[in-house]
Order: C-alpha cells, then sequence, then structure tokens
C-alpha cells in the first residue's frame, strides 16, 4: 500500500514539474472538402503540440487515399524544407502552404482531377511529442460549383457591389448637403447686411469738386473814370450770376 502511494506520488510529481508529457499532438483540418475540376485547392491543416517547436526535428507528413480500389500513397513531405513526390498522380502538383512557426501544415493541390477523390492525410510529429491521430479530409471533385457554393460567391460579388453603390450615395449625398448649406450661408449673409447703394461717381461734395468748377470772368464799368474792370471768381455759375446781377442794380443806382 505504502508503494503505491509512493509511486502515485512520484507521477504526480513528475506531471506537476513538466517532466512528464500528459497532451499529444492535436492536428486540425476540413472534414469535407469540394473543388471543381482543373482548379487549385488549399488543404489547410494546423496543430497544436505540448512540446516547443523544433524546426530541426519536427515532420509533416501527406498521404492519399482513393475512393476506390488502389493503394495508399505519399502526397507532400516537409522536414526542415519542403519535399514534393518525385512520382505518382500529385507529382507537380503538390506545393507547400504553411508555416511551421505559425503551426501551419497546409499544401496546395493544382488542377485537381476525378482521381483525386479520396481521403487526405496530414500527420505531424514534433518529438518528443509524436503520438496523436492525423487530420483527414474526405476531398471530392465535381464538374461545377455546387449550389450553395454558387449562392455564397454571389452574395460575395453583390455585398461588394452593393457596399460600393452605397458608398458612392453616401458620398454624393454629403456634397449635395454641403452645397445646399454654403448657399443657406451666403443668403443669410446677404439678409442680414443690406446691399450699399452705389454712388454716382460724378457726385461729390462741393469741397471737393473745386476742379470741376468753371472759371467765369465778370466785366464791370466804373462809371467814375470809365474803365473797364474784369474780375474773376471761382464760385460755381449759380453764385456769378447772382453777383452780376448785383452789380448790374448797383451800377443802375450809381447812374
Amino acid at each position: 500500500m505504502c508503494a503505491k502511494l509512493l509511486v502515485l506520488f512520484v507521477v504526480y510529481g513528475l506531471a506537476a514539474s513538466g517532466m512528464l508529457a500528459v497532451q499529444g499532438m492535436k492536428v486540425y483540418t476540413s472534414s469535407d472538402v469540394e473543388a471543381v475540376n482543373g482548379t487549385d485547392v488549399r488543404l489547410k491543416c494546423t496543430f497544436q503540440s505540448s512540446a516547443s517547436i523544433n524546426l530541426n526535428s519536427i515532420t509533416v507528413s501527406w498521404s492519399f487515399r482513393p475512393l476506390g480500389p488502389g493503394r495508399e500513397e505519399s502526397v507532400f513531405y516537409y522536414h526542415m524544407k519542403a519535399y514534393p513526390p518525385l512520382e505518382g498522380r500529385f507529382r507537380k502538383r503538390a506545393v507547400w502552404a504553411g508555416d511551421i512557426m505559425s503551426r501551419d501544415a497546409s499544401i496546395i493541390v493544382r488542377e485537381v482531377k476525378f482521381t483525386y477523390n479520396g481521403t487526405f492525410s496530414c500527420q505531424i510529429k514534433n518529438p518528443p511529442d509524436v503520438h496523436g491521430n492525423a487530420g483527414e479530409i474526405r476531398f471530392r471533385v465535381v464538374h461545377t460549383a455546387s449550389f450553395s457554393e454558387l449562392l455564397l460567391l454571389a452574395l460575395a460579388i453583390g455585398g461588394a457591389i452593393g457596399l460600393v453603390v452605397i458608398f458612392l450615395v453616401v458620398f454624393v449625398s454629403c456634397r449635395r448637403c454641403a452645397k445646399n448649406r454654403a448657399r443657406q450661408r451666403h443668403a443669410e449673409v446677404d439678409q442680414e447686411s443690406p446691399r450699399k447703394e452705389r454712388k454716382d461717381p460724378t457726385a461729390c461734395h462741393p469741397s471737393r469738386a473745386v476742379h470741376l468748377y468753371v472759371s467765369q470772368s465778370s466785366f464791370e464799368m466804373d462809371s467814375s473814370d470809365g474803365m473797364i474792370s474784369t474780375a474773376s471768381s471761382n464760385e460755381p455759375s449759380s453764385s456769378s450770376e447772382e453777383e452780376r446781377s448785383t452789380d448790374e442794380e448797383v451800377g443802375g443806382d450809381s447812374d
């Protein structure tokens, strides 16, 4: 009894200190993938390891098992670098598309054929974490995309076009609103500050229009000596006429 308790205590201590791995490799893939004949398809495979990633020891293995009769064959292998197959149905068709440090071990299969119908398996080992189930993808090649895929594509394209149209409508509406506000502000300014009357450029104060006055000369006859005298005046024509009439009256009285 004491021995069993001692063993349990040791195991618990090792697990608590991290010296004993209690978790295995976990691989995540899509369960079902459908592709149109002749297109390129990305087979996604991600993983989670209980051990730290060691680029010098981690390995990725992709394999394929056909739907009908046939043997399992290698699709792709990765260890410090990519090793595509040199023969078989996936020769020059499988391309590395992953990133080990990002825990991504995906590949791309180019120009898929109907002979690719089957199951793809993704297995990853990161020593000392080498245990765990491989991720499996049931792959199916079709002539055309299914209705659901076409619907999703149509919705995506329609949504993008709708967003562009909404953006254009909002942009045009904002510009119109800005122009209307500017017009309203100009109208309010015109109403608050009445328009000033324009002055006749020929009309000005008499003191500033000396250059417009006409110099007139008046001729007067002195009754005493019979001499004619000339008097100049810068007064306006109306004042000169008044003085002339006054002089004539004075002259009449003197006679």
